[in-house]
């Protein structure tokens, strides 16, 4: 309940758009009260009309089945709108709560922390399918008790004037149901809440097949492949059977549940009707009073089944939030505890007393790094697999906050990462080279003249120089030519500093010697990550690593070190 309550207060109490939310509430509390009277005015209508019937009133009976014909005019249009604002609402809010969930998972780079949480599974999922199931059945739920609430108070009255026997009868079997029905299903819940899970690992594997779908060709894996995904399914089904168990363990009480509550206000009633104390009409509408009210005070008897499955979802979403709220707490936390922070300055990269740790905190790679770093100046990382290279190059960036000493370096919008595997993103080619800044005022005259330089003039042949042409690039480019790809970025944007980890493993040596040449006379200081030994000739200094975490940086062409380890 403390989730589901963090998750809706946010919205209808914190969202900018509160007060447009708010005026959907008050309407859907003014349609459900409407609905509700319409419906206490159409059981006294169907009981004259019932009676007439009975008693062979012919005059009364049309009298009454006009009546009838007019409470259908009224209930139909407050059904429809009440049902469409619901959805609206469902809406608007779903909207808000994928985009402020989208916003988080992106500030302070949580996408990224993410991936080593060991509660949060898939939260691609949690964020599409989760808030759409949960935005639309909060207020199902919400509406179902609201409905609920008002049918208890309309048709307990009515009950009450019939028999107050009726209304005992009625609270003491709802009472003893609920307890029946929640010791018979509270183990949906957690089963609920695996299947989630077990769905969404299932439909990672698919997407994993598809994004490797080249590699796995040329190992041939499709048999190791296929009996992963098997293997996934057969877990969600595995699940599924135990939910569909209980579901049927449950149904057994709830369909005898709801037979009973048929003849039960008959029982009480028919010998009052025979006895002469009641009209006939009183029997047919107690029946439909009773049902109303039973209804109304058996909730958590009717819906268990969605509602077990409601509250894993809220569960999921719960937790995620959880866990952006904590990474937000982290950083601020991280400045005082002595991680390193970094320190804007434009003119160098400096690192003073640096250690490096694993997200995790259970491994130190570097021990007490210190370098400086300026512009036109370039550094090249090495050393075993292990070391900490690349950890080095995410510390610098802020994606590892683990650790301590002082960090100095321009802000994150002057400098460049080129990763091994370069991001593809969905767009056009001009969308593509332009990444991470598609509002460049470059003219096409100047993107295609760097084009030529990288050596992608292949590439623009294959769009007829349409720099608007969107391909599945990813698919479409090889690893050399996604790499050719970051360089064109790098060059379009000219940072003051970059960093490139392993940015050239898929290039042969004339492209990497050229576009090395290139950096050089940029001016852009830069950053390398690698284990070739021809990347030592372009660079000013070597940083190697050790396992140890010890460290050591020497001049090319002196090969022993000048500074400590």
């Amino acid at each position: 309940m403390r989730q589901l309550w963090i998750i809706s207060k946010a919205f209808f109490f914190g969202s900018q758009i509160r007060y447009k939310a708010l005026v959907f509430v008050v309407i859907l509390l003014a349609l459900a009260l409407s609905v509700g009277g319409v419906q206490v005015l159409m059981s006294y209508v169907a009981r004259y009309f019932m009676t007439a019937i009975a008693d062979k009133d012919v005059p009364a009976y049309r009298q009454w089945l006009w009546w009838y014909l007019g409470t259908f005019v009224l209930a139909i249009p407050l059904g429809v709108y009440y049902r469409w604002t619901e959805e609206r609402l469902a809406l608007l809010w779903r909207e808000w709560m994928a985009q402020h969930l989208i916003r988080r998972y992106f500030n302070n780079r949580a996408y990224y922390r993410l991936r080593g949480s060991s509660s949060i599974d898939n939260p691609d999922q949690r964020i599409s399918e989760d808030v759409r199931n949960f935005t639309g059945t909060s207020l199902s739920f919400l509406l179902i008790t609201l409905n609920a609430t008002v049918t208890l108070i309309a048709f307990v009255g009515v009950l009450w004037s019939i028999s107050a026997t009726l209304v005992g009868v009625l609270l003491c079997y709802a009472i003893a149901g609920t307890g029946f029905s929640i010791l018979i299903g509270r183990r949906l819940i957690g089963l609920n809440y695996l299947q989630y899970q077990k769905e969404a690992d299932f439909r990672y594997g698919l997407v994993r097949v598809r994004d490797n779908a080249e590699s796995i060709a040329f190992y041939r894996g499709e048999g190791r492949e296929q009996r992963d995904l098997v293997g996934r399914l057969g877990a969600a089904v595995l699940n599924m059977l135990s939910i569909i168990g209980w579901n049927r363990n449950l149904a057994f009480f709830v369909t005898g549940y709801n037979y009973a509550a048929i003849i039960l206000p008959v029982v009480i009633v028919a010998p009052l009707f025979m006895a002469g104390k009641v009209e006939f009409g009183v029997v047919t509408q107690s029946a439909g009073a009773f049902a109303q009210v039973l209804a109304a005070v058996s909730l958590i008897i009717t819906q268990f089944e969605r509602l077990s499955a409601y509250l894993a979802g809220v569960r999921r979403l719960g937790m995620l939030w959880d866990e952006l709220d904590e990474f937000d707490a982290d950083e601020e936390r991280a400045a005082p505890a002595g991680d390193p922070a970094p320190a804007d300055d434009g003119r160098m990269v400096k690192l003073d007393n640096l250690t490096v740790r694993t997200p995790d905190d259970a491994k130190t790679l570097v021990i007490g790094l210190s370098l400086e770093l300026r512009r036109r100046q370039s550094l090249l990382i090495m050393g075993a697999s292990g070391t900490g290279k690349s950890s080095v190059l995410r510390t610098i960036a802020g994606l590892w906050p683990i650790g301590s000493g002082t960090i100095e370096r321009p802000p994150l919008r002057d400098m460049m990462f080129l990763p091994q595997r370069p991001y593809m993103i969905d767009g056009n080619l001009r969308d593509q080279l332009l990444y991470p800044y598609p509002a460049s005022d470059l003219s096409d005259e100047q993107i295609i003249a760097v084009v030529g330089k990288v050596n992608l003039a292949d590439v623009l042949e294959r769009v007829d120089s349409d720099l608007g042409r969107v391909l599945d690039w990813t698919n479409v480019l090889s690893i050399g030519e996604q790499q050719r790809v970051a360089f064109a970025r790098l060059f379009l944007h000219g940072p003051a500093f970059a960093f490139l980890d392993e940015a050239t493993s898929a290039l042969d040596e004339d492209n990497q010697e050229r576009f090395y040449s290139m950096l050089k006379d940029s001016g852009i200081g830069f950053i390398s990550v690698g284990h070739r030994t021809t990347l030592i000739q372009y660079h000013d200094r070597v940083l190697r690593l050790d396992r140890s975490g010890t460290w050591d940086i020497t001049q090319p062409s002196r090969p022993y070190g000048c500074c400590r380890s």
